[in-house]
């Protein structure tokens, strides 16, 4: 199979590059690259962008495949990715949307300014930890039947908010309100729903994480006024998704694509990309489970939020408000979405893997408070450097709406073990006045900053498209992970 090397990726824009559809005969649409010139040394030294290529095969895709300047090597699909195939009948993917069916993050805001915090930040790490379950496999107080976990595959956050583990209020600021109405739990298998029976309100392992944050720096006052944000202030980032049950609703679906797509003749390069006709029999299943788990992602964020609200509550016994939720959003997940193709409006399943959405002004589905200035997108950077509040800068662009969804990895797992000791940086955080508690040593290392690409370029890469406008950039003091 033919390798993509430098000189086969031409320059559209100052940020924008393209592998063009005649470099493989197999290829339906370009390859694009949201990226600056400088970034792309990088983003070749792994398969990404042979990756990226091998996307842009998919029955039915339209435009491009494209990549955000997070990329990093994944399963099928680069992480970062976006691709957009014809509705009703090109394909779905699951590699497009991953194992971790919409993971996601939301983000909690405070009437606290960091001034008024900083001397309990590292009791307020501990009582985090202790009221929120983390590790692998790491099941959490909520027991579920078989029953009641269909009820969450069905109605996502709204089951979280009916018994009291959320605020009505929130549902209003969750992407698609916490839920899929597409979602059909028959279509989950009783392994996957077993792998989740006690799953709700944890986060699991990885680069999940609860951290606590502050305000640093203000780039859009008129934005950050709607969205209620200012200097200094505390705010929570929550990061996590849908845990063993998505997992396991990828693992079946994935084998079912592999055995069903010689009965409508397709054929890939990769078999990671498996995949059926979104209408067909096999493609409707996956599609209602997919919904179904993206459902439970939302409810465990919901769950966690409660849980995060009571560590709150537990230390600062004066604060009466609760904390408030800006905005929730996945960045795992196929959604079936309208937009401008060569002037028309069409219908498309957006796959999105690693890709946050970022629809701007006007879009329908925003809180009518975010109408005039735009959709929050929130960016994690990693833990000991910064993340960023963006916001969607207009409702079509260059990438289906969608933009980057972190820093994106530079190091595997394995090489950040070997080149990290885990004392040392936890110490060393520590010294920065950032609180890291986590289940392993393993754990920090992993998630290291030096396994991340700068966060920084990465957001001045998507605010130079105009793809979405920095709003805010926020600083880490205390980190919860698995």
């Amino acid at each position: 199979m033919k390798k993509v090397q430098k000189k086969d990726i031409k320059k559209v824009e100052d940020y924008l590059w393209e592998v063009p559809k005649s470099f493989r005969e197999d290829m339906l649409v370009p390859a694009r690259i949201l990226a600056f010139e400088h970034m792309l040394d990088d983003i070749l030294k792994d398969r990404s962008l042979n990756q990226l290529i091998n996307v842009a095969t998919l029955p039915g895709i339209k435009v491009a495949s494209f990549v955000m300047p997070d990329v990093h090597e994944g399963y099928g699909f680069p992480i970062g990715g976006v691709a957009a195939t014809q509705y009703p009948d090109g394909v779905i993917s699951p590699g497009g949307i991953g194992y971790d069916i919409n993971c996601g993050v939301r983000l909690l805001v405070s009437e606290l300014q960091i001034e008024q915090i900083k001397d309990k930040v590292e009791v307020l790490s501990k009582e985090m930890y202790h009221q929120i379950p983390s590790g692998m496999g790491k099941g959490g107080q909520i027991k579920l039947s078989i029953e009641e976990i269909d009820k969450v595959l069905t109605q996502g956050a709204e089951w979280a908010v009916a018994r009291g583990y959320g605020l009505q209020e929130d549902l209003e600021y969750i992407e698609s309100n916490g839920k899929l109405d597409d979602a059909d739990s028959a279509f989950v298998s009783d392994m996957a729903k077993k792998r989740g029976a006690d799953q709700l309100g944890t986060i699991g392992s990885g680069n999940h994480f609860v951290e606590v944050d502050y305000i640093e720096e203000i780039y859009d006052e008129a934005i950050a006024k709607v969205y209620g944000l200012y200097k200094g202030q505390v705010v929570v980032l929550i990061h996590t998704g849908s845990r063993g049950l998505g997992h396991q609703v990828a693992t079946d679906y994935i084998r079912t694509m592999i055995n069903a797509m010689p009965k409508y003749n397709i054929k890939l390069p990769d078999r990671e990309l498996a995949c059926v006709p979104f209408n067909s029999e096999e493609g409707q299943q996956y599609f209602k489970a997919m919904c179904a788990a993206a459902n439970f992602a939302w409810c465990n964020r919901e769950v966690i939020s409660w849980e995060v609200r009571t560590a709150w509550g537990n230390i600062f016994r004066k604060e009466k408000k609760p904390l408030k939720l800006l905005y929730d959003v996945a960045h795992n997940i196929a959604k079936i979405e309208t937009h401008r193709i060569k002037g028309k409006d069409r219908k498309v399943i957006v796959h999105r893997k690693g890709a946050t959405r970022a629809f701007g002004p006007g879009f329908k589905e925003l809180p009518n408070r975010y109408s005039d200035v735009g959709q929050p997108v929130i960016i994690p950077g990693s833990m000991g450097t910064c993340s960023y509040i963006l916001a969607g800068a207009s409702s079509e662009n260059i990438t289906f709406g969608s933009c980057c969804h972190g820093a994106g990895r530079r190091l595997s797992r394995t090489a950040a073990k070997r080149q990290v000791n885990a004392p040392v940086l936890k110490e060393a955080l520590r010294e920065k006045g950032i609180f890291v508690e986590a289940g392993s040593f393993r754990g920090i290392a992993e998630e290291a900053p030096i396994a991340y690409k700068d966060v920084n370029m990465v957001v001045e890469t998507v605010s130079a498209s105009g793809i979405a406008k920095k709003v805010a950039k926020l600083k880490p003091v205390a980190v919860v992970k698995g």
